[in-house]
């Protein structure tokens, strides 16, 4: 027959004083084990060292403060269930007519929806003319702007050369201000200078 030791589980039903028909044969081992025995010995000098410490109590706000800082998921749907809790009426009256009025509006909009999901295409037309018609008239303004600021032979020019006269243009242009800013620069140093 094979000698075997006592196992962890088994040391700690034997310290808790467990009771049973598999108790017997454990303490018949640890009573011929002399390795079982200091170990079920040593285990019970634990539990005893432990029982004599002070037993202190948390403070009755303890539970409290833990969880206050314990972040508490709470899903999409739960909140928006709560905060339409909050708008329905508490009398049975109330919630009738907030009920027939909610129907009357959805029943409305579903109207709505419907009839302009079946002029689509009309829809569409109108939101494409009215696009065409913003389009037109900022482009009106902006031509007229630089029209104003660059003069009607420049952009007649610009616009007969298309995207390369464009690019042409606006390269000139942002050249011109950078010369311009470089020399008021240069101007305001050297006047600086004379006054020091």
């Amino acid at each position: 027959m094979e000698h075997r030791h006592l196992l962890p589980d088994e040391f700690d039903l034997l310290v808790d004083g467990g009771e049973g028909f598999g108790v017997a044969p454990l303490m018949a081992h640890v009573e011929e084990c002399p390795d079982c025995r200091t170990g079920i010995e040593g285990r019970r000098r634990v539990v005893a060292a432990l029982e004599r410490l002070p037993h202190l109590e948390p403070s009755p706000l303890f539970a409290y403060h833990v969880m206050a800082q314990v972040p508490v998921f709470e899903p999409w749907y739960v909140a928006a269930l709560d905060t339409v809790r909050r708008f329905v009426p508490r009398s049975r009256p109330a919630r009738v007519l907030a009920g027939a009025t909610a129907s009357l509006v959805a029943t409305v909009l579903t109207a709505a929806t419907l009839l302009i999901a079946s002029r689509l295409d009309a829809a569409l037309f109108l939101a494409n003319v009215a696009t065409e018609q913003v389009r037109s008239s900022a482009m009106s303004a902006a031509g007229s702007l630089l029209s104003s600021a660059l003069g009607d032979g420049l952009i007649a020019t610009v616009r007969g050369s298309g995207a390369t006269g464009v690019a042409i243009a606006l390269t000139s242009f942002l050249l011109t201000v950078t010369v311009a800013a470089v020399s008021l620069r240069a101007v305001t140093a050297a006047s600086r200078r004379r006054r020091s």
